[in-house]
């Protein structure tokens, strides 16, 4: 790991988030999350952490790591058809990692999921966060109605708010 990802990370703190994600860009992609869970049977989560923090960043741990850390602690996996989707930011490195169920990866597999990521990270570096944020939910949007259409009433399973940390 080097010096310039741990300096950056020790100068990401909650200002760059709230700049980059100001309250109506939060309560945008929320809504946006609402939306595409209303065309489909799956579930999405945003995750946007600042920066990384002790142990996290001097063990080297990746965005990926992180990623699939959360995934876990927000328990996405634990959705009725393994259809979870976790759209994961971390600032700081500019990196979006997607981390999915089993059941909707079945069908899309890493090249898919790898080409959302870029085209997010791209309109990041242009720094259109909420727009790239929505975008990103939109295309995760066509690969769950295509595999996991909505039949009746579906449940929420997982909050739709975006989490900052």
């Amino acid at each position: 790991m080097g010096i310039a990802r741990i300096g950056k990370h020790l100068l990401g703190n909650q200002s760059r988030v709230r700049k980059a994600f100001p309250p109506q860009a939060l309560a945008a992609i929320e809504q946006a999350i609402k939306a595409s869970e209303a065309s489909h049977a799956g579930q999405i989560r945003f995750v946007v952490e600042g920066a990384l923090d002790g142990a996290p960043l001097f063990r080297g741990q990746s965005a990926r790591q992180r990623a699939i850390d959360v995934f876990s602690q927000l328990r996405i996996w634990d959705t009725q058809h393994n259809n979870g989707v976790l759209i994961y930011l971390l600032l700081a490195d500019r990196d979006v990692e997607i981390v999915v169920d089993r059941g909707i990866d079945a069908h899309v597999g890493t090249q898919g999921w790898e080409t959302i990521c870029q085209a997010m990270e791209a309109e990041f570096r242009a720094g259109h966060f909420e727009r790239g944020v929505i975008a990103g939910i939109n295309a995760v949007t066509q690969h769950l109605a295509t595999h996991f259409p909505k039949h009746g009433a579906a449940i929420n399973e997982l909050p739709d708010a975006p989490v900052v940390m």
